[in-house]
């Protein structure tokens, strides 16, 4: 999923020359990938586009290995942001200067997952002190790519409701409940929305983007239904689930008028902030966005029949051969960057949420929730992540495709019965790559 977090890492280095960060050390790198055997052990790379805290709690766990590792040392490459990882990582194959462990968005999997240097991660994710059946359903689901593990789980999360607790008391309505329904939800944007003061009940990303999408696909899956077939061959959005997501949107958008369309520049949380949307769909990446004074709770999404699911975006660890010695160095310390005990002091750290299932049972899960407590909603919530997107090449294509679906639907521009229709077309001609 595209954080606002990571969002604002674009543009922080230009050009397609990564800047590489020795860690621990200054270490000899080879000119191809920046790593190699230094003398009397092995040298590799990562590339990353994290900032802020992200990066300076990797640079020190980085710091952690190399200080417990000498012979199996790792150093840091930003790659401008993540944005363009897959761009530069594609095009440090055609270089030669690829790295040996790429952060990669999880979209990209489908597409990396062809590149002859891939580490086929299958087996290895098998091996013993591993646990790989602890990382989330949906985190294994978005590492696979025709049943091949492409990935070991960077980062997840998802899609829960963030209220304004002031404006719910000032309506005269009780606060959202994980038992909400489609119908509680419209009924309380409604009396939440005041035209003569600009105030919405909701606020809907509506640039066409995958952000419009993402959001979509929940209210799609809640009804039922799926975005492609199970072969990924044909769209079956195009369904009575599909539809009813869309006539709620519609409804919300163009008959209630309570819905704030954001036009990607996410002026949605200055408006959220200044009192002026009472609801968001978002994520934990918001919530350090959101002022002090404001009081605000976190729920479920609102369900259709009982069915409160959720859509996740895990991003991936993808690993890249070089050598043997240095594949075997990367695999070590992926395992144990993502391990329960690091993995969790990087999220205390950071304030992502815990990749792993077992990271909640840790004595220093208590200090993560006492630090971050609007996030035990975000972490509960995974279990109600049921599909993730497909991994396919034409993803993009499809993407777009059903982006301008549903902003077609938002802006009144088209019912939601054409709009299904002619969305349909454009994804099945996205698949038949014409």
């Amino acid at each position: 999923m595209t954080r606002a977090r990571r969002s604002n890492l674009r543009s922080v280095v230009a050009g397609a020359t990564v800047t590489l960060v020795a860690v621990g050390a200054l270490v000899a790198c080879s000119s191809s990938g920046g790593g190699g055997a230094s003398s009397g052990g092995t040298t590799i790379t990562l590339t990353h586009g994290y900032t802020d805290a992200e990066a300076t709690e990797l640079t020190a766990l980085a710091k952690q290995w190399n200080t417990a590792n000498p012979d199996a040392k790792v150093v840091l490459a930003f790659n401008g942001g993540n944005d363009s990882a897959l761009q530069k990582t594609v095009a440090g194959f055609a270089a030669g200067n690829y790295p040996d462990i790429a952060y990669e968005y999880g979209s990209s999997s489908a597409q990396l997952a062809t590149q002859p240097k891939l580490v086929d991660l299958t087996e290895k994710v098998k091996a013993s002190g591993f646990n790989w059946d602890d990382f989330y359903p949906s985190e294994q689901q978005a590492a696979s790519v025709n049943g091949k593990v492409v990935g070991i789980p960077a980062l997840v999360d998802n899609l829960s409701l963030v209220y304004n607790k002031k404006l719910f008391t000032a309506a005269g309505l009780a606060p959202p409940t994980n038992d909400w329904t489609w119908q509680d939800f419209r009924t309380a944007a409604a009396k939440l929305t005041n035209a003569g003061q600009h105030q919405y009940g909701w606020s809907y990303v509506n640039d066409g983007s995958e952000d419009t999408v993402w959001r979509y696909l929940a209210m799609l899956w809640q009804a039922g239904g799926d975005l492609l077939t199970s072969d990924n061959s044909k769209p079956a959005f195009d369904s009575p689930a599909g539809l009813a997501a869309l006539q709620q949107l519609h409804d919300m958008a163009v008959t209630d008028k309570s819905v704030y369309l954001d036009t990607g520049n996410q002026n949605y949380l200055n408006l959220f902030n200044g009192g002026k949307i009472a609801m968001l769909w978002t994520g934990p990446w918001d919530l350090s966005s959101i002022n002090s004074d404001v009081q605000y709770g976190v729920a479920y999404l609102p369900s259709d029949n009982g069915d409160h699911e959720t859509i996740s975006g895990p991003d991936l660890y993808m690993l890249f051969d070089r050598s043997a010695a240095r594949t075997d160095t990367a695999v070590k310390f992926i395992t144990w960057l993502t391990s329960p005990t690091i993995h969790l002091q990087f999220a205390t750290a950071t304030g992502d949420l815990p990749v792993r299932k077992s990271e909640t049972t840790l004595p220093g899960y208590k200090t993560f929730l006492t630090k971050y407590p609007a996030e035990q909603v975000f972490v509960d919530n995974l279990d109600n992540v049921k599909h993730v997107r497909p991994n396919i090449p034409q993803y993009a294509q499809v993407s777009t495709a059903v982006g301008q679906m549903v902003q077609s639907v938002l802006l009144g521009q088209a019912t939601p019965e054409a709009a299904i229709k002619s969305g349909a077309s454009a994804v099945t001609a996205a698949l038949a790559g014409s």
